[in-house]
């Protein structure tokens, strides 16, 4: 198993993969940002690894890796195959409740491939997803949701996922806003 990169060898990865996307690569910067920003609510072990997840999240978008359509299988099985832990690579998999959506594109068996974690680490990476806007922009979750809706229309498989989602990764949110507030 490889070791885990640290955030300046995951931006280069990604920078390598996803800066030929233009808006992907200026979501993806931010995403890491954001994740810097909020790794105080996870424990201080773990706040690498949240920045190489955020790093590496929309990895799935590359052409090159596409393999079922799903980014945040197809990011996973990438760096499965470069040997990265398996943690990581749930993280990627999962992120932003990706549970709803890989049953919307009848994908859950190879979503199960990872298991799910649930804790500090997978909500700060779904709060610093969900508050970042497909070109880098800030947003509240409410916002964010509301853009994925007018992107993707409501009744859209990535819709219909994101409406579902919403509990869950509101909730996340929550409790990352109020971890970062008992670290400080």
């Amino acid at each position: 198993m490889q070791e885990r990169p640290g955030p300046a060898a995951a931006a280069d990865l990604a920078r390598e993969l996803l800066a030929p996307l233009g808006a992907r690569w200026a979501h993806t910067q931010q995403v890491a940002r954001r994740a810097a920003e909020l790794s105080a609510a996870v424990p201080e072990p773990d706040r690498d690894l949240l920045v190489v997840a955020a790093w590496f999240h929309d990895l799935g978008y590359a052409p090159e890796l596409v393999q079922t359509g799903f980014h945040p299988i197809d990011g996973a099985r990438y760096l499965a195959a470069r040997g990265h832990s398996p943690r990581l690579c749930a993280l990627v998999a999962h992120h932003s409740a990706a549970t709803y959506e890989a049953e919307e594109r009848g994908l859950s068996a190879e979503l199960g491939d990872w298991s799910k974690e649930d804790g500090p680490v997978p909500d700060a990476l779904w709060t610093a997803d969900m508050t970042t806007g497909p070109r880098g922009q800030s947003f509240d979750y409410s916002e964010r949701l509301a853009e994925i809706l007018a992107r993707y229309e409501p009744d859209s498989i990535v819709g219909r996922a994101m409406t579902r989602a919403r509990p869950d990764i509101s909730a996340a949110i929550e409790r990352t806003t109020v971890r970062l507030g008992a670290a400080t």
